[in-house]
């Protein structure tokens, strides 16, 4: 079974991959700037701040006497960081040894950030003009009630509580490499859609924002404006409102996409319109690796294989119907029971037994989280066994050649199918040879001379 790996890349990733001139442009931000700084490791933030007020060129030689002996690794992964992002601009003379200084954009205006600070584009809006405003947890409600919708549709749009209408933009995400369809069917998982389904949640975030912002060209906008705009209602608060005037008619799009996913929540008022930022939109900023406490879990799998999930939500029971056979469900409880035919179904969609038990864990109930291991280890080695099972046997497409004129014929078609490395099975005394569909033409020819 082919492994098909989703890596979910944070907004740093997609700085970096931009070209010089839009990464020079996105530098003219001071809210950039922190945003990339805050996003830095630590050794890569240090070196920034000790060359923010240095205008000369520092030699790598005198960068890494900075250090200490065994922190040679860490100096190199920071110092390639800074280069990727083009804060360190780097030149190489004729003796070819390197000096580096700080991209003259990002120190200015980081300069002027960290003594003057920064005023967003654009202010909270008067409590006078925005009335019953969510609270925080019925924010969070939102977000993740929204988000829960998202994925309902992605494994079956029937099978969503409520009607929603995704964007096209959204829409061609989930086309992308999470759904296939084909003519009039239903669109239907892909290998890489049911991995997805469990990932992290903020892994996923991270898989969706990054194929937006990949598929933005497409739609007319500018990556760099696109990352640019993201990475600044990072920096917005949580739970306030702000202006729909004050945005674009590019960023009204944007912000209506960010809606269908819950990183924002938008609100109609007599005469104005706003938009109201939820965590998932104030995290974008912060690195995967911040964001990865544990959540409150709700899995306790037994030694009998049976699965115990702590849940109302539907989301959840659609999840385990991936791996598991779901027995039935209580209003807060969903029991289900790991079998073989159901874990063979997983591994024919493409999901892999590590996956399953990683889902198992990051998910268990607090009662079991604390225990090593968390998940039965008969249960896991048994998921492991059962997915060697579906690897012992390869098919591979072939023919069979028999009935050859002669023992000369035979052993020259052999050979023949030896140069191309076609041969999966010969038997001499009956003159037998199976060889691979891919050479079958080739094969014919041959035997027509």
């Amino acid at each position: 079974m082919p492994q098909v790996k989703i890596i979910a890349k944070n907004f740093m990733d997609m700085v970096a991959s931009l070209p010089a001139l839009k990464l020079d442009k996105l530098y003219d931000n001071a809210f950039i700037c922190e945003a990339i700084l805050r996003s830095l490791p630590p050794l890569a933030k240090k070196y920034v701040l000790q060359m923010l007020y240095i205008d000369v060129p520092i030699s790598a030689k005198l960068l890494q006497e900075w250090v200490l002996a065994d922190g040679v690794s860490k100096h190199n992964v920071a110092v390639d960081r800074l280069v990727q992002l083009r804060v360190f601009i780097e030149t190489v003379d004729r003796k070819k040894e390197s000096t580096y200084r700080l991209n003259p954009k990002f120190q200015i205006n980081l300069q002027k950030h960290i003594v003057h600070g920064g005023v967003l584009p654009r202010e909270p809006m008067p409590s006078t003009i925005t009335v019953r405003l969510p609270s925080l947890e019925d924010l969070e409600a939102y977000a993740a009630e929204q988000w829960e919708c998202f994925l309902l549709h992605l494994i079956s749009s029937a099978q969503a509580e409520r009607t929603t209408n995704f964007s096209s933009s959204m829409m061609k995400i989930f086309q992308r490499g999470l759904l296939s369809q084909r003519d009039k069917e239903a669109p239907k998982l892909t290998e890489s859609g049911f991995q997805f389904l469990l990932m992290d949640t903020n892994a996923q975030l991270w898989y969706i924002i990054r194929e937006y912002i990949t598929n933005s060209e497409e739609r007319g906008v500018d990556t760099a404006d696109l990352i640019s705009f993201l990475l600044e209602l990072s920096f917005h608060v949580t739970g306030e409102a702000y202006n729909m005037n004050t945005l674009t008619d590019i960023q009204r799009n944007v912000i209506k996409d960010l809606a269908d996913l819950g990183l924002v929540k938008l609100q109609q008022g007599r005469k104005e319109s706003w938009f109201i930022p939820t965590k998932l939109a104030t995290n974008l900023s912060i690195s995967l690796s911040d964001l990865s406490s544990r959540k409150q879990g709700f899995v306790v799998v037994e030694t009998n294989f049976r699965v115990y999930a702590y849940s109302s939500s539907k989301l959840h029971c659609e999840i385990l119907r991936l791996f598991s056979r779901v027995e039935y469900q209580l209003p807060n409880l969903i029991v289900a029971a790991i079998t073989k035919e159901s874990l063979y179904n997983a591994f024919e969609n493409g999901i892999m037994a590590e996956q399953i038990i990683s889902f198992l864990q990051q998910n268990a109930h607090p009662r079991v989280a604390e225990r090593i291991p968390s998940v039965p280890e008969n249960v896991t080695d048994q998921i492991r066994l059962w997915e060697s099972d579906t690897n012992r046997v390869e098919m591979t497409p072939a023919h069979l050649f028999d009935e050859f004129p002669s023992r000369d014929v035979f052993e020259a078609a052999c050979d023949f199918a030896r140069e191309y490395g076609g041969v999966l099975w010969e038997d001499s005394k009956k003159m037998r040879l199976v060889v691979k569909a891919e050479i079958l033409g080739q094969m014919r020819e041959f035997l027509r001379r």
